[in-house]
Order: structure tokens, then sequence, then C-alpha cells
């Protein structure tokens, strides 16, 4: 008989009680003294660990990119003691520091004590975006001192005060916020478009509408990617000047129309037979989702193609890019959050969109996509 407090079953009566099992001291015990247990018991200790030093290694990143280490190490290895007169740090210290490079994978000790650039340490001169996302990170590394607070929505978060626009309306965001916002998303969205780009389905699109454009990061490398495709650019008033000069630079303003304004206090523009919102859902609540995705949706014509792309939580199979990271950061945003492609498509159902699909993403810590069509 299954007790009415265990509505799944003898499964999972069974897992609870395994679970009270393994919690006890005593069978930890007992399981590092035997073979195959002790296995598992080593292996789940070096994880739990793993979990738990996450925060201090992300520090070491962070203070290895603030002192910009891995360029003064481009030319060749050097000493701590090198290292360290040069920025003021003792030797030994600065020895800490490198070490701890070095055994996260992102330096290499030498024989003779020297310390040089890893493959990995390397790598992050390389992405696009990547050093100043992580400075970016510090002031979420402060939200998440005191991560109760957060869950429980007590207290303004840092990252509150860096995203003031999702709280704004039209005119939510002051020049130097929306130049900021679009000086990040400029640098970190190359790899986001690299990834949707591969996913979406825009061979046979004649126009493509891209809200919440940004400084055309995005739209610039779609229209580069489609030589036949045109375009409509819609943001913030205060972000225009940025995506002008962006296709300007990029020689693409003559297929850019660009249409300053905000989502929520107007309609999306017409025209186009595809739309993305690229990095744009998960900054917002459903309600202003589900109001986005219907304006979209009268927006297009029939058979017209609705792009969607960011990072998304794994739902029912939980991952840890989108449910640790993203989930909490849209935390400290204060507004929006990570959802799961089934979410997103349902949100997206909901007003009308078929043939909804979210093809395998190639990089979940990087984006996912989901893309359906107006039926017609």
């Amino acid at each position: 008989m299954v007790a009415e407090s265990d509505p799944a079953g003898g499964g999972a009566g069974f897992a609870a009680w395994m679970n009270r099992l393994v919690a006890r001291p005593g069978f930890q015990a007992w399981a590092h003294r035997m073979p195959i247990s002790r296995l598992f018991a080593r292996r789940d200790g070096q994880e739990i660990f793993e979990i738990l030093q996450g925060f201090v290694a992300s520090q070491v990143l962070s203070t290895l990119i603030e002192l910009d280490v891995f360029r003064k190490l481009m030319d060749g290895p050097q000493t701590a003691r090198a290292l360290g007169h040069a920025l003021s740090i003792p030797a030994d210290r600065m020895g800490d520091l490198l070490q701890a490079g070095a055994a996260l994978g992102l330096l290499k000790r030498r024989k003779d004590g020297r310390f040089g650039l890893a493959r990995k340490g390397a790598a992050i001169l390389g992405v696009p975006g990547l050093e100043d996302m992580i400075r970016h990170n510090r002031a979420f590394y402060a939200d998440m001192a005191e991560p109760e607070k957060l869950l429980r929505g007590q207290g303004e978060t840092r990252l509150e005060q860096f995203w003031p626009y999702v709280f704004g309306g039209n005119d939510g965001m002051s020049r130097p916020a929306a130049e900021r916002y679009s000086d990040l998303m400029a640098r970190s969205q190359v790899l986001v478009a690299e990834d949707t780009l591969r996913l979406a389905p825009l061979r046979n699109v004649k126009c493509l509408l891209d809200v919440g454009g940004g400084s055309g990061a995005f739209l610039g490398a779609a229209l580069r990617r489609h030589r036949g495709l045109s375009a409509l650019w819609m943001d913030l008033p205060d972000v225009q000047p940025a995506a002008q000069a962006h296709f300007d630079s990029a020689g693409l303003s003559d297929r850019v129309d660009l249409r300053p304004g905000s989502f929520r206090a107007e309609d999306l523009p017409r025209g186009a037979d595809a739309i993305s919102l690229i990095r744009v859902l998960y900054d917002h609540t459903d309600e202003t989702v589900q109001a986005l995705l219907r304006s979209a949706y009268e927006a297009l014509p029939a058979g017209g193609l609705l792009l969607i792309s960011e990072p998304m939580s794994g739902g029912a199979s939980p991952e840890r890019a989108g449910d640790v990271y993203f989930a909490f950061y849209t935390m400290a945003m204060g507004t929006g959050r990570a959802r799961s492609a089934a979410r997103i498509m349902e949100l997206a159902q909901s007003v009308g969109f078929e043939e909804l699909r979210a093809p395998k993403p190639l990089r979940p810590f990087v984006t996912s996509v989901v893309h359906g069509r107006k039926p017609g």
C-alpha cells in the first residue's frame, strides 16, 4: 500500500530511504572502506568540493583578468617575483595567484618555477567580449554574497543598477546606461550570433525585424551571412546611435531601416517576414513576454518566422548554464527568468504560433534557440 504522502509511488519512497541512509555519517565511513562504494564516495566527495570551491575559482579568474596577467604572459613565462614587482604585489602572494591559475588549467608552471600561459588562458583572450563579461560578473558575485536575500527579493541588487532598462518604458534608460548596455551586449553577442545563425532557418527570409537589437551585432552578422536579406531594427531611442555607427562602419546601412521605440509601449513595425528576439525574453516577466509574442504574431504575415535565442533552463532535465548561472543572474536583475525551451514554446503557442522547434543547442552556456511560424 502506498501512503498518500508518496504520490510518486514506491520508487520515490525507496529513493527517500536511500538518501537517509547515505546521509548518515556512519554509512559514509563504511562506504569509504568498501572497494566498490569507495569509488562512488570519493567521486561524490570530489564533485561536492568542486561545487564548494567554485566561487573561489571564479574569483581567481576574475583577479587574473583584472591584473591583466594573461596578456603579460603572452610574450613568454615570467616568475612570480617579476610579475609581483610589476603589479605591486608581494612575490609570495603573486606566487599563490599564479599557482591557483595553474591548478585551474589557465596557466602552466614550468620546471624552472616560471609561469606561462596555458591554452585555456589564451582562449579567454580570443573569445570576443569574454574578458568584459568576466569583469562585469563582479557585480553579480556581490549579489550572490547573500543569496538568501536574493531569493526573498530583499534589497536592491548591483545588477538592477547595471541593467536599469528592464524596468523603464521607452525612456527608462539613461544615455550612460544605454551606452554601457550596448557596449557590453555588442562584445558578448558575437558567439550568440554565431550559434543562433547556425540553427536559424533564415535561408528564405526576405526581411528580418530584430527587436531589442542593441548595437546591431546580431543583425549585422545575419546580414553578412545572408546577402539577399534586408532588415528592420528596433530598440530604445538612446541605443540607436550605437546601432547606426555599427551599420555604417560595416557598410550595411543601406540594408537596414532603424525604427527606434519600445516594444512595451508601441506596436512592432510591419513589413518583415521574420522577427528575431535575441536575449530579450529572459529579461522580462511572463506577462511582458506574452504581450511581446502576441505583438510579434500580429506584426508577422501568414507563414512568418519567429526566432528566439537566449540562455535557457533545462526544464525537466536541469543543466548548469541555465539552471545555475543564468537562473540566479536573472533573479539578481530583479525581473525575468531563464525559461526552458518547453516553457517558451508554450508561451508562443498560447498566442498562436505553430511548428515550434527547439534544435539541440551547440553551446548551452552561450545560447539556445526556439523557432516557430505563424500559421497561414
